[in-house]
C-alpha cells in the first residue's frame, strides 16, 4: 500500500515537531542551550537538526515528526527519495537521539543513535515495508520505509523513553 502525502502537510508537521520539541527541552533544568540547526548545509548533511546542550554533555538531535500514531509503528525510511536512489535519514542521520514525535497526542519518543539503528538493521526483514509519495509540481517522489512497532522497539531497545509533551 502506498500512502500520498501533500509535501505542505509535511512541512507542517515537521515544523509542529520541531516547535513542541524546543518549547519542551527549553522549560528542563538541565537544558543549557539549543541550537536549531535544520538550514545549516552541514547539519542537513548529516541529518540533525538541533544542538541541545545539557548540564551533563551535548548531543546531537534528529527530529522526526509523526501523525500516524493511531497505527501504533513508527516509520523507519530506508529511502528518502527512491527514485534518485537516496538513502533515508533513519540509516545515515549521525545524530546522537532521534526524537520520534507525533504530534498528535504529543507524544515524545527519544531512540539512541546509532543503537537503534543498529537494532533496527539486524531486524529489517521482520518489518513491513511501505512506502509513500510526495507530490511536487507536476511530478513526485517516493519515500521508502518499514513500520516498526512502537512496542517492540520500546521492548528490545535499551534506553528508549516514552514523554509526554
Amino acid at each position: 500500500m502506498t500512502r500520498r502525502i501533500s509535501m505542505t502537510k509535511g512541512m507542517q508537521v515537521a515544523r509542529q515537531a520541531t516547535a513542541d520539541i524546543d518549547a519542551w527541552l527549553r522549560r528542563l533544568p538541565q537544558t543549557l542551550r539549543i541550537q536549531n540547526v535544520e538550514d545549516n548545509p552541514a547539519y542537513q548533511q548529516i541529518d540533525v537538526d538541533l544542538l541541545w546542550t545539557t548540564d551533563k554533555r551535548s548531543y546531537q538531535v534528529e527530529i522526526k515528526g509523526d501523525r500516524w500514531h493511531q497505527t501504533g509503528n513508527f516509520f523507519f525510511e530506508t529511502h528518502s527519495n527512491k527514485e534518485k536512489g537516496t538513502p533515508g535519514c533513519f540509516l545515515y542521520t549521525q545524530a546522537d537521539l532521534l526524537f520520534y514525535y507525533f504530534v498528535v497526542p504529543h507524544h515524545l519518543y527519544i531512540l539512541p543513535m546509532p543503537a537503534t539503528r543498529d537494532w533496527f538493521l539486524a531486524n529489517i526483514q521482520r518489518f513491513n515495508e511501505r512506502a509513500t509519495t510526495t507530490p511536487i509540481g507536476y511530478d513526485y517522489y517516493t519515500t521508502v520505509g518499514r513500520l516498526v512497532p512502537i512496542a517492540i522497539v520500546s521492548e528490545e531497545v535499551t534506553d528508549v523513553i516514552k514523554q509526554q509533551l
